[in-house]
């Protein structure tokens, strides 16, 4: 006759699947899981892509810098800053409200 399996086995397979289901779970949602690698992947995206806006900024406030150096003078630059700073008008300019 067969006996029962033993409180040995018994334990050894309670034992053996807390551990594989600790370790599916760590995996899974772990710090170092699927989710948070999709999490830091996405939000690495948004990141880039905020960067490259800053660049575009930079890029366009380093243009505006240079034409209004003392290098490079943009006359039609300085006078719409002058307009729109000072609130300057030309006798030939119309005024709409």
């Amino acid at each position: 006759m067969r006996s029962k399996p033993g409180l040995g086995i018994t334990a050894y397979f309670i034992v053996s699947l807390l551990a594989i289901t600790y370790f599916a779970f760590s995996a899974i949602r772990g710090d170092l899981g699927v989710i948070e690698r999709l999490t830091v992947a996405a939000e690495i995206e948004e990141l880039e892509e905020e960067r490259d806006q800053m660049q575009a900024q930079i890029a366009a406030l380093k243009n505006k810098t240079y034409r209004l150096s003392d290098k490079f003078l943009d006359l039609d630059l300085l006078d719409e800053r002058a307009r729109d700073v000072l609130g300057y008008l030309r006798a030939d300019d119309l005024m709409l409200k």
